[in-house]
Order: structure tokens, then C-alpha cells, then sequence
């Protein structure tokens, strides 16, 4: 993996979590019984996932084509960070990388899942989809094209405590660029860009996150009945968007600074 070239001191000059807390070794099929009781598993990993089509159907259906996850390999995200640049963006690759999921069983049960980064340089990613459709048994509607999105996460956390069987997920993550055409509006967002609220005062990978504070768990709709709840407990950026396209023309562009989202909750069921 290419971050298994970086040193362990350049986390403290990139301000991420530590390196390595587990070392990584293949387990024979009658070893994996005996993993309880240890004193965690670490899991590094590298991937990239291409899917030609996503099909979603009701009475009529939603289609993504063309699905690309996988690294940004680019160099020139977040220039405005300069502090150890070459060796906190200085390696890029196609595929999502520099990834170490600990997982670890907490002693009242709770399943802790944290994913960090491997070595100083933060997870890049990128994702890029074709044409998202709705179809009916008579007409579409071509609803978005040419989603581009790159970014980076430093952190993502996951909790589920047993108390309260609620799973929090919390995580820090940025978006250098996002474009996408939304051509049944005649609508095209260019230059998307997502940071930390407090990344244009004090601009440096501990800043560059958006943070994000959830809670997902069986919760109850109106009439009683079960739901999947998702409660938004914290959501704070800043946003900027380069241009805004109407009609494949420039209406200008458009910043939200110290956008703070809170205390808001979301119930899914079907119908």
C-alpha cells in the first residue's frame, strides 16, 4: 500500500490519530473463535468499486449508471494547506486507501468501529455516476448527470451501544469539488466545495472537516408504528459553490458560512 511508505512522525506534524495500534496479520479459520475476549481487531484496507447500473423499483423504478467509488488521485486538494503538504497529499492512487478499521467490544457490550486514516495523509476519495433516470412503463426523466464529487474524510466513528440499541455515527470529512447537472431543471452546480466552519480562519487538516454527529436506531413514526429513525444531532460546514448554472448560463455563486444544522430528526417506512 502506498501510505506504507510514510513514517509514524509525520502524524504528529499532520495532527491525525496515531499510526498503527494493532498489526495486521491473516487468521486461520480456527483462530477466528477464539478472537473474542482480545484485545480488538484492525483491518487495513484499500478497494475501489465499479458498478454499471443501480436499479431501484417500486411501481416505476430510479436507475444510476455508471457508479465509480474510489480514490481522487489528485495531489492539489485544499491548497490552502500548506503545513507538511507533500506528505499529507503527496501519494495519490485510484483506489480508496490508507484505511485502518479497528473494531473493538466495549466491556458493557457496546461494538466500537472507528476508520482512520493509516499514516498522516487523510482517506481521499471520489465518486462519479452517469445518468440517474426515473422511469415509468411509458416515459423517463433524466433527473441528474455527470456527478462528480472529491474529497477527503479524517475521521468516522462508529457506535452501537446496547444501553440504548441506538448506533452513532460521527465523522469528520471534506469536498475539495462537486459538480453535477440536474437537466430537468436545467440546472448545473460547478465547484461545490464543503469544509470545516472554522477552515477559512485557520485553514489545516484539523480544521478541513465538516463535522457530522448522528444517531440511527428502530424509532417510532406518528402513528406509533416502527420506523427507521435517523437523528441528526450535529451538522456543521462551510459551503461555497463556484457557479450556478441556469440554462448553461452563470447566475453567479453562492457561500453559506458557519452553516450549523441540529436537533434535526428523520423517520423512513415504507407505504
Amino acid at each position: 500500500m502506498k501510505s506504507l511508505k510514510k513514517t509514524a512522525l509525520v502524524l504528529a506534524i499532520g495532527g491525525l490519530p496515531l499510526a498503527t495500534h494493532a498489526e495486521l496479520r491473516p487468521l486461520a479459520d480456527t483462530s477466528m473463535g477464539n478472537i473474542t475476549g482480545q484485545a480488538g481487531v484492525t483491518i487495513e484496507l484499500e478497494t475501489q468499486v465499479n458498478i454499471g447500473e443501480f436499479l431501484y423499483t417500486d411501481e416505476g423504478s430510479l436507475s444510476v449508471k455508471d457508479i465509480f467509488i474510489g480514490g481522487a488521485n489528485r495531489t492539489d486538494m485544499f491548497q490552502e494547506i500548506t503545513t507538511a503538504r507533500d506528505l499529507l497529499f503527496g501519494e495519490t492512487s485510484n483506489l480508496i486507501d490508507n484505511i485502518k478499521v479497528e473494531i473493538d467490544i466495549a466491556d458493557d457490550g457496546d461494538a466500537l468501529i472507528n476508520v482512520f486514516p493509516l499514516v498522516a495523509a487523510p482517506i481521499d476519495f471520489a465518486v462519479r455516476t452517469g445518468e440517474w433516470t426515473l422511469q415509468g412503463s411509458t416515459d423517463s426523466t433524466l433527473i441528474a448527470n455527470n456527478l462528480s464529487m472529491e474529497g477527503i474524510v479524517t475521521e468516522l466513528k462508529f457506535r452501537v451501544d446496547t444501553a440504548t440499541d441506538v448506533l452513532n455515527l460521527q465523522s469528520l470529512f471534506a469536498i475539495d469539488d462537486l459538480d453535477v447537472d440536474v437537466p430537468f431543471l436545467a440546472l448545473g452546480i460547478r465547484d461545490l466545495r464543503l469544509t470545516g466552519a472554522d477552515y477559512d480562519d485557520n485553514p489545516s487538516i484539523l480544521t478541513v472537516g465538516a463535522k457530522v454527529d448522528m444517531d440511527i436506531y428502530n424509532g417510532t413514526r406518528a402513528n406509533g408504528d416502527s420506523a427507521l429513525a435517523v437523528d441528526l444531532n450535529t451538522f456543521e460546514a462551510d459551503m461555497s459553490i463556484g457557479q450556478v448554472l441556469v440554462g448553461g448560463t452563470s447566475i453567479g455563486s453562492v457561500a453559506l458560512d458557519n452553516l450549523a444544522i441540529q436537533n434535526t430528526a428523520m423517520r423512513i417506512y415504507g407505504h
